[in-house]
């Protein structure tokens, strides 16, 4: 029977991560992993949607570029080659999914292919052959769960309704897409569609988009999104799919048709393969975990969506280390109020830390400085004046408890927010931080200054 110091089931962002930093700190380990390393993320979320966001984002300047004094190009004669969009972004994820595999063969990581049933909290059968361990990581993800709305069963078997799996293998881009849900990927999935011609309506129950984010961007958001062309229909329930399209009701019963539906409804935890542990379960079916990413049970650890606490990949790998550390007798803990959330939407919406809804109710004694993006010179030069930089911070020694960007390198922009947070800064150290001239994160300056006295450029 072969022995490690570490099992870890599922090989996506968290498990992965996991397994090389256990390697690393001189553990032996093995993962067992049912289908592609790099999990959901790297296979069928994050990357592929990006490297499309990316050929979608490059297709709308091409559409813009007389603008920037480039002519000869015949808009009419510009279009988007689906099948070869889907190539490169499959040339992207097997190029990330074949470094993992070498990262695994470099660092010692052994690697199971399977199915992973668990014994008891030291054992693991996969393939028919037991393989014992002193710690189990558990990191299998979740997977879409579908509500029990009327023909939406009957709509899935047939292929008109999809899930976000379903809709990256699209053979065509369909010339009309109803999107349900209202989360990141919902978004995303409108944002590239909308921007490559498809006709997309964006359908959601919430009063507007990203309802858990900061709402000032996500309203700001959503008005881009309108004027860009794409549908959204609020404060609407989905109530029924039939041959004829969708019955919403939203102020009375209305019918929507299109080619394809993709719904974002909800996940569900992966919990197959270890119901012998009986681990605790939330409310909601999450395995719960400690500070630690400990279970209930002693020696067995839970990272990643599984756990439920964000579904995020770089907080699964995040977890994943500190999982790790643990194990190895490192104390470690994750600082859940310093997690990054991005949309990669056009404009991207990134956030940390407080809103002002959150501060309030903390009763936080708080100030809010807001910098426009159409005050920044590397915004306007590049043509993408529309966001902002919002920072919230204390009034007693000024520390930065927020930042939330909405603009073209949001995503990028907000690592140096998060950072700035980590060593716990204040709006006059980030004033004193001198940027480079011009870029978007000089807005971050601005909106620093703002809060200790006035902008400096509005």
């Amino acid at each position: 029977m072969s022995k490690y110091d570490i099992i870890i089931i599922g090989g996506g962002p968290g498990g992965y991560v996991a397994a090389i930093k256990a390697a690393q700190l001189g553990a032996k380990v093995a993962v067992i992993e049912k289908d592609r390393l790099g999990g959901v993320c790297l296979n069928w979320g994050c990357i592929p949607t990006k490297s499309l966001l990316i050929s979608a984002k490059l297709y709308k300047n091409i559409l813009k570029s007389k603008d920037f004094g480039i002519l000869g190009i015949n808009e009419n004669e510009i279009k988007v080659d689906w099948t070869k969009m889907l190539a490169r972004k499959d040339d992207v994820v097997n190029k990330l999914v074949s470094g993992i595999n070498m990262l695994f063969k470099k660092n010692n990581v052994e690697l199971f292919s399977g199915s992973a049933k668990v014994i008891n909290k030291n054992r693991v059968e996969v393939n028919g052959e037991i393989i014992e361990g002193n710690n189990i990581i558990i990191a299998t993800g979740v997977r879409s769960e579908f509500p029990n709305i009327q023909g939406l069963k009957e709509a899935i078997n047939s292929g008109k309704a999809l899930d976000s799996k379903a809709a990256l293998q699209l053979e065509e881009i369909p010339k009309e897409l109803i999107i349900i849900g209202n989360n990141t990927y919902a978004v995303e999935f409108a944002t590239l569609f909308n921007s490559i011609s498809s006709k997309v309506t964006l359908i959601h129950n919430a009063e507007h988009i990203i309802p858990y984010g900061e709402p000032e961007m996500a309203k700001t958001l959503e008005r881009q999104l309108k004027k860009d062309g794409l549908k959204i229909i609020s404060k609407a329930t989905v109530k029924e799919f039939n041959d004829e399209g969708i019955i919403v009701e939203n102020k009375g019963e209305k019918l929507y048709s299109a080619d394809k539906y993709i719904v974002f409804l909800g996940m569900k935890a992966n919990t197959e393969g270890f119901e012998s542990l009986k681990l605790k379960l939330n409310s909601k079916g999450y395995i719960e975990t400690n500070n630690r990413m400990e279970t209930s049970i002693p020696g067995v650890y839970a990272i990643g969506d599984v756990n439920g606490k964000y579904p995020l990949a770089h907080v699964a790998s995040a977890e994943g280390i500190v999982a790790v550390e643990n194990i190895m007798g490192i104390e470690s803990k994750l600082n859940y109020h310093l997690i990054p959330q991005v949309v990669y939407s056009f404009p991207e919406m990134a956030s940390v830390g407080l809103t002002e809804e959150q501060a309030k109710r903390n009763d936080h004694d708080f100030k809010v400085s807001k910098f426009p993006l159409s005050a920044n010179g590397m915004a306007i030069a590049e043509g993408e004046t529309v966001g902002f930089v919002k920072i919230i911070s204390d009034n007693k020694y000024g520390e930065i408890i927020g930042v939330h960007i909405l603009g073209s390198d949001a995503a990028n922009m907000i690592s140096k927010a998060v950072a700035i947070m980590q060593l716990e800064g204040t709006v006059y150290d980030l004033a004193k931080t001198i940027h480079p001239h011009p870029t978007f994160s000089e807005a971050l300056v601005e909106a620093a200054y703002g809060a200790i006295d006035k902008y400096i450029h509005i």
